[in-house]
């Protein structure tokens, strides 16, 4: 097929020439693409404003021989217009689509992640919980479904159930007391709780929790990915605390 359809959001994108872009952008379908936009920057452009970072966009594509070229755009939702308003979203934004890029290689569907990223820009544009801890929420998630679960309830090492007070990064998570290596960290029960109610999706328990307990759980959070990615999001940085 000369041609393919999907849904996709636009992750990222970089200039080539004087008038064109590439965009690259997770599909539900096909993984992550990268595909040029031609004219793109030209002020009389026909899709222009639809390619911008966090859109969620209907693209046709041409297959090309070294770059895919997008012939067709159709919004089904500009977050980014919603987004780019607030300082707070953006910042969470702009880290969720970092590590999207990050962990998905190119041309391998994952619809898992695809839905996963979309629930997260809908909930950061429409200010539905803390931006901080949507951002918090998907890493956790997004790296169980790369592989890189995080142990909360058991042991990361021997896999006794928990609870277990101490936690340690490198083991992937909670340790109990025969496996905590040397240098362990003992995060409060509330931590924990919160770094419990991420990855099931308990907002409830989230949305109360204090902001010691959410700077603690994004510190541990941006260390595990960290360890995983063996790269800085720089994103993350950025994110306000509330």
């Amino acid at each position: 097929m000369k041609t393919y359809r999907d849904d996709a959001i636009v992750l990222r994108t970089h200039d080539i020439g004087e008038a064109d872009r590439v965009i690259t952008m997770l599909s539900r379908n096909h993984g992550k693409i990268r595909a040029v936009a031609k004219g793109v920057r030209k002020t009389g452009s026909r899709f222009g404003a639809r390619v911008e970072p966090f859109s969620h966009i209907d693209v046709q594509i041409y297959r090309g021989k070294t770059l895919d070229t997008i012939s067709q755009v159709d919004s089904i939702a500009q977050y980014g217009r919603t987004i780019g308003r607030n300082y707070d979203a953006y910042t969470a934004a702009s880290a969720l689509v970092e590590l999207a890029d990050y962990i998905n290689d190119d041309d391998v569907p994952d619809t898992r992640l695809f839905v996963l990223l979309f629930g997260a820009l809908h909930a950061v544009a429409s200010n539905m919980h803390p931006p901080e801890l949507v951002v918090y929420s998907f890493i956790l998630r997004a790296m169980t479904i790369a592989g890189w679960g995080f142990s909360i309830n058991e042991c990361a090492t021997c896999g006794t159930m928990g609870p277990h007070s101490a936690l340690n990064i490198a083991a992937g998570g909670a340790v109990c007391d025969n496996c905590r290596p040397v240098g362990s960290a003992t995060p409060s029960v509330e931590t924990w709780q919160l770094l419990f109610a991420l990855v099931v999706g308990d907002w409830a328990v989230a949305d109360t929790s204090s902001s010691s307990a959410r700077k603690a759980t994004g510190a541990i959070v941006a260390a595990y990915a960290q360890w995983h990615l063996e790269k800085h999001m720089k994103s993350l940085r950025l994110l306000t605390v509330h």
